[in-house]
């Protein structure tokens, strides 16, 4: 029995063993043949046509045992093509898959992958191990490999209806001007009742006014872009220190600096006014700088130019916000009498914006320590020039006497809110640059 070709899924022309099934013996007679004469019927056969002989026994041939993709043996004179295994349980990839399923099931593109790996920690020298040069690559081999889900019905045809977010911009707006509209309300009745209320009164009316502008600002940094959805730890304890600073601080260390303290600091209420006010420019600040970078992490196509496009953004954020805040600064000073130029004031809330957009990012850390620095070197300079009035001590007030000297003791403050304003936009131009920063929650 001759071995005879076969077609299978894997291949053609493929050839199976012959078959090992020993033959079935034939009855002996005569050898048939072209001349082969027919033989006799058998005694008693009557008339007609003879039976057919009785058929031989069949024995099944034994099924073949498939071969594997691997052994395949190639035909002759044709090219053999390598084939492809299957990767197994030591595929690095397929258990990294396994361990961000979620994640990558509900992923809309790559870069979301991506950006979902980086927030967990892996970077470029992490995907280095799972064989891809950065993390955007392992992030599209992750998202070409993840199944598809079920495809959604679309949805009925119905009227086109207003934009969700538009009812959700005009609430967090309104709670925007809220502060401003406090501090505002506060300077009114102080201005137009002076001279005619005692001194107990108008403290009344400044401790309620204070009061009605907190509870504001609470409601305003609860809703909006400027929402911290992890809080913002110990932020609030230095910012008050900062305001407090704002209004007295310039008056504290005129009179340290004379000998004193000698009475009661007279309050500059102006920056306090003008940084209430500039916290609805500050929301729609926010509010452009987040919609306009999570555009640029849907369109871009790696991770290094979704950080290209994504400073000059906060670059832009940050200029347009000093823009609005400068001149509600000079218009606050104008209305309250206040004297100098708002640079400390400016430089106050170029470092609040920053520090509740990291916050606002999920990064409360790096703008809560900016804040403690700049407390900290606020209450280092009335305490060098106390200290320096011990014997031997007087060097540790050159520092504050040569920067009051210069430019005022509006200074110390402008100073100190300034550095950390500048150190943190740095640290900001590099976190916000990252796409685990825009990632919706």
């Amino acid at each position: 029995m001759r071995d005879r070709p076969i077609r299978p899924d894997h291949g053609e022309g493929i050839t199976v063993p012959a078959d090992t099934t020993p033959p079935v013996a034939e009855p002996a007679g005569p050898a048939a043949g072209p001349e082969a004469e027919p033989a006799e019927p058998a005694a008693g056969a009557t008339d007609g046509p003879s039976p057919a002989p009785p058929a031989a026994p069949v024995t099944e041939a034994p099924t073949p045992t498939p071969l594997r993709p691997a052994e395949i043996p190639a035909r002759g004179g044709q090219r053999r093509h390598p084939v492809p295994v299957r990767r197994g349980p030591a595929d690095p990839v397929k258990s990294l898959m396994h361990h961000h399923r979620a994640l990558c099931e509900r992923a809309v593109s790559p870069l979301e992958i991506a950006a979902g790996l980086e927030a967990h920690g892996l970077t470029d020298r992490t995907a280095a191990r799972y064989r891809h040069r950065d993390v955007f690559a392992l992030a599209e081999e992750l998202y070409a490999r993840t199944p598809a889900g079920p495809a959604e019905p679309p949805p009925p045809a119905r009227a086109p209806a207003p934009h969700p977010d538009a009812g959700a911009r005009a609430g967090w707006t309104l709670l925007a001007l809220l502060p401003g509209a406090a501090c505002l309300a506060t300077a009114g009745v102080l201005r137009l009742t002076e001279g005619a209320l005692g001194g107990g009164a108008r403290a009344a009316v400044v401790l309620t006014g204070a009061l009605l502008a907190c509870l504001a600002l609470r409601l305003c940094l609860r809703r909006g872009p400027l929402r911290a959805p992890e809080g913002a730890g110990r932020a609030g304890l230095y910012a008050c220190w900062l305001l407090s600073f704002a209004v007295y601080g310039e008056e504290l260390i005129a009179q340290v600096i004379s000998g004193g303290p000698d009475g009661p600091w007279q309050p500059s209420p102006a920056p306090l006014l003008g940084l209430a006010a500039a916290i609805a420019p500050a929301a729609w600040c926010a509010h452009l700088f987040t919609v306009r970078a999570r555009r640029r992490l849907d369109g871009s196509r790696a991770l290094e130019e979704f950080g290209a496009g994504v400073r000059p953004l906060l670059l832009a954020a940050v200029a347009l916000f000093l823009c609005a805040l400068l001149p509600l600064l000079h218009l606050a000073g104008l209305g309250l009498g206040g004297t100098g130029t708002p640079v400390a004031a400016a430089a106050l809330g170029v470092l609040f914006f920053l520090a509740r957009l990291l916050a606002a990012h999920g990064l409360p850390g790096p703008g809560t320590v900016a804040l403690a620095a700049a407390c900290a070197v606020e209450a280092a300079a009335p305490a060098l020039v106390l200290a320096a009035r011990l014997p031997g001590l007087d060097p540790l007030a050159r520092p504050v006497h040569a920067l009051v000297e210069a430019g005022g003791t509006g200074a110390v403050p402008a100073l100190a809110c300034g550095a950390a304003a500048l150190g943190l936009l740095v640290h900001a131009s590099a976190a916000l640059s990252r796409a685990s920063a825009h990632t919706r929650t």
